[in-house]
């Protein structure tokens, strides 16, 4: 294992701060995998999962059965991890900026297309290699003159040439779900089978350029501008694992998520070994675009009638609300049919808030789909 030490640009003297990698597998590794957790710093089940996973494939490099390079990440937002206020952990926001941790990350695509634009070729191979290697000088001349900036470029160095992108993240009370492309599912659906993703949420560009899709974008991109007349093989495909609610963090779980992450990646190729026989899959890949984010009128005490991974019918009950000075009950009800994956840990909502998500089958939505 190799540990590196990134240093990030200070905001203030004294107040520097490192993210920290560890790279595992042979000097001669055939391909690359990234994984990263906590880029939303008060999201914790996928910092314990990292840490189980990094005893383990030390174990794994020591018997020789690396067979790509994986980089782990486990604190991938330092920023954000020490933003505590009054004992409540803020690691969404940065507090300087008011940006989310996970949007905005550098869009290089027009950049690189106009650099290797002249320079493709009818092997896929060699497109592929030409594409990274711009991509990584691209993002070696960026600069950064914000702590948040110099964070997400060095999260983007890291994980720019991988062929594989794992972001580790959770919601508030929620079952397990994924995100990730159309064009990757494919790849992807083993991964969802052996996570136990009852939700997976498929979209090209969800808006705001996450960090899972600053990446799958960029290939998606230059496919799209030169797919015509050259092959651009897809080089990199993300998926961003929401490993269930931010109060599920404990041992056994992390060790399921742990041995899934580790199957998928025997599955993949990646480590040597049997592969482990898939489960089933415990809902199908739907749209993102039809998901409903289910909004309340009105303000008040939030009572729950559904719970997350309950299959909802159109119109149905999901929740109700509470004035508690004129004893006024509103009832809220999903528009659409489908699996609620994740709702609010909150219990006093304000009006207009989103309290859960339903898993729609149809697409209703465009533009930004995200959270924000």
């Amino acid at each position: 294992m190799l540990h590196q030490i990134h240093d990030l640009l200070a905001p203030l003297p004294g107040t520097a701060r490192q993210i920290h990698s560890f790279h595992f597998g042979p000097s001669s590794a055939k391909g690359k995998i990234y994984i990263q957790s906590s880029l939303h710093a008060d999201e914790m089940p996928g910092m314990l999962v990292a840490w189980h996973l990094k005893q383990r494939l030390a174990e794994l490099e020591a018997a020789g059965r690396l067979r790509s390079e994986i980089v782990l990440v486990p604190v991938a937002n330092p920023a954000g991890l020490e933003q505590v206020l009054m004992d409540v952990p803020l690691g969404r926001y940065d507090l300087e900026s008011g940006q989310n941790f996970n949007r905005w990350f550098v869009d290089l695509s027009e950049a690189v297309g106009n650099e290797i634009e002249g320079l493709l070729g009818d092997d896929p191979q060699h497109n592929l290699e030409l594409i990274r290697s711009s991509l990584r000088n691209a993002l070696a001349q960026q600069t950064a003159s914000t702590q948040l900036q110099s964070q997400r470029l060095t999260l983007q160095r890291l994980a720019c040439d991988a062929d594989m992108v794992l972001d580790l993240h959770c919601d508030f009370e929620a079952v397990a779900h994924l995100y990730t492309t159309p064009e990757a599912w494919p790849q992807v659906e083993p991964l969802a089978r052996y996570i136990g993703a009852e939700a997976s949420l498929l979209a090209t560009d969800s808006g705001g350029q996450s960090f899972d899709e600053c990446f799958t974008l960029l290939w998606w991109q230059l496919k799209e501008r030169f797919g015509e007349h050259f092959d651009i093989p897809l080089g990199s495909f993300s998926v961003t694992v929401e490993l269930r609610g931010q109060g599920d963090v404990n041992h056994p779980l992390a060790s399921l998520d742990c041995q899934a992450l580790i199957n998928y990646l025997i599955h993949f190729g990646a480590i040597a070994g049997e592969p482990a026989s898939l489960p089933e899959l415990p809902y199908p890949a739907t749209p993102l675009a039809g998901v409903e984010p289910v909004a309340t009128p009105v303000g008040g005490l939030l009572v729950f009638t559904a719970l997350p991974g309950e299959y909802l019918e159109a119109g149905q009950l999901i929740a109700e609300i509470i004035d508690p000075i004129l004893d006024r009950v509103t009832p809220v009800h999903c528009t659409v049919a489908g699996l609620m994956y994740a709702r609010s840990l909150r219990r006093m909502a304000t009006a207009g808030m989103v309290i859960a998500h339903i898993a729609g089958t149809e697409a209703y939505r465009s533009g930004y789909l995200l959270s924000p």
